[in-house]
């Protein structure tokens, strides 16, 4: 057996190697458009993550890309950055594909991409199952720069002459291993020997398994490898909490007690299965809180209601799965409880990202029963990070609950405006409280 091939035999336990070692840790440092940076900084962004710091401007660059990194690492925003970049606004025609394993994820997609490109005057089509095909054909004839869909959904797009590729400059792979597994191989290499032979290629995948190396192979020239390894995953901005409750039927009223302790603007609860959403919906109703629960039993179009009510604020408890995490993008989003812990280590970052995306600030509640310790202390050890037991102090959770609007706030408002010494006064403000709360003399 060749030494390649034993490569791609042996992919699913190893990492690609990082051929790539320019950072740029501000996103006016990456030379981009000034229309896409007031684009970025308006829906929220402060800095750039890991990986969008080292990949975006190879992409820019024109460069074949393969990036590896968990889910929640900003990977779906790093290549809307790159790609807005490299648009000619000026032509209507369809410049960039990009792919994605789901209907929920290439939605997610394409509303990153409009808002990111909000002052671009770029055109984006979500091409996906479950919408009118007609329409999107009309579309497509009208003109637009960038489609974001599924595998079949594009191809036939394709076959039916409405999508051309001729124009296309950049195809893209959102979470490779997730589409090459679900079976949509074929129909990705049929899309790939339709596009012009010089387009730009860009693949992110959490692993990297051989049918993703053999993506690589075949389609991509002398890519740049770029790695983000787990020891180099960031929490930072999201406070970390656990609460011990021992048995799991103790669970519900840990929850209720802690909607008194705090004030709970806008939250994701993650359960493990859906019978536990329908489960916990159900009792936290019939105590009148107001919650949706949303899973993948739910038709599509109850799906698109509660995110739209989610998403506009009208309603502000969310309870769902792993299988829809990666549809929940709410810049409102502060404060995750996993009423479960995951099953799988590595949801952990994508569940508790929703609450700090972007660098905002954010709290991630974690229930822990008995057999639940062992799997949280394999997360910590995992993403090296340290959760702290819900203190007994209230006062103690609510300042760190403000102290963390505050700065989001402030974030947001550093980001678009000049008067950034406003920060430092926001700063001592929160160091007066800090100081009234806890460091008085008793």
């Amino acid at each position: 057996m060749s030494r390649e091939e034993t490569q791609l035999q042996d992919a699913d336990v190893n990492e690609i190697e990082s051929n790539w070692d320019q950072i740029v840790d501000s996103f006016d440092g990456m030379e981009l458009k000034p229309e896409l940076l007031r684009g970025i900084y308006a829906y929220g962004f402060e800095r750039p993550s890991t990986i969008q710091q080292r990949a975006i401007v190879p992409v820019v660059k024109g460069h074949d890309v393969i990036a590896q990194a968990q889910s929640g690492t900003g990977k779906t925003a790093t290549f809307s950055i790159s790609i807005l970049q490299r648009l000619d606004p000026e032509m209507k025609g369809t410049q960039a594909l990009i792919l994605a394993p789901t209907r929920e994820l290439a939605l997610q997609i394409h509303k990153v991409v409009v808002a990111l490109g909000d002052y671009m005057n770029v055109q984006s089509l979500a091409c996906v199952g479950g919408t009118n095909v007609r329409e999107d054909m009309a579309k497509l004839k009208e003109g637009v720069q960038i489609v974001v869909g599924t595998p079949g959904r594009a191809f036939d797009m394709i076959k039916r002459g409405a999508l051309r590729t001729d124009g296309i400059k950049i195809m893209c792979l959102d979470e490779a291993d997730e589409m090459l597994s679900q079976g949509f191989k074929d129909q990705i290499y049929e899309v790939f020997q339709l596009l012009p032979s010089d387009t730009q290629v860009a693949l992110f995948s959490a692993t990297m398994p051989a049918e993703v190396l053999e993506v690589s192979k075949k389609f991509m020239r002398d890519p740049v490898r770029i790695l983000v390894k787990r020891d180099e995953l960031t929490l930072e901005g999201i406070k970390q909490f656990y609460i011990a409750v021992e048995k799991e039927e103790w669970k519900l009223d840990t929850l209720c007690d802690l909607y008194e302790t705090i004030t709970i603007t806008q939250a994701v609860i993650f359960c493990n299965t859906r019978r536990k959403v329908d489960m916990l919906t159900e009792q936290m109703l019939s105590r009148e809180f107001t919650v949706s629960a949303m899973h993948g039993d739910m038709e599509q179009k109850q799906r698109e209601i509660l995110m739209k009510e989610f998403r506009t604020g009208s309603t502000r408890v969310l309870i769902t799965t792993d299988l829809l995490a990666r549809g929940i993008d709410v810049q409102q989003v502060s404060l995750v409880i996993n009423y479960d812990l995951p099953t799988n280590r590595e949801n952990y970052i994508h569940r508790i990202g929703r609450g700090g995306r972007f660098g905002r600030k954010g709290v991630a509640i974690n229930f822990v029963a008995t057999n639940d310790v062992a799997m949280l202390r394999d997360i910590e050890q995992f993403y090296n990070t340290q959760i702290d037991e819900m203190p007994l102090n209230v006062a103690y959770v609510s300042f760190f609950w403000l102290l963390f609007e505050i700065v989001s706030d402030l974030g947001f408002f550093a980001a678009t405006s000049s008067r950034c010494a406003l920060r430092l006064e926001y700063c001592v403000l929160v160091l007066y409280m800090y100081r009234s709360l806890f460091l008085r003399s008793p």
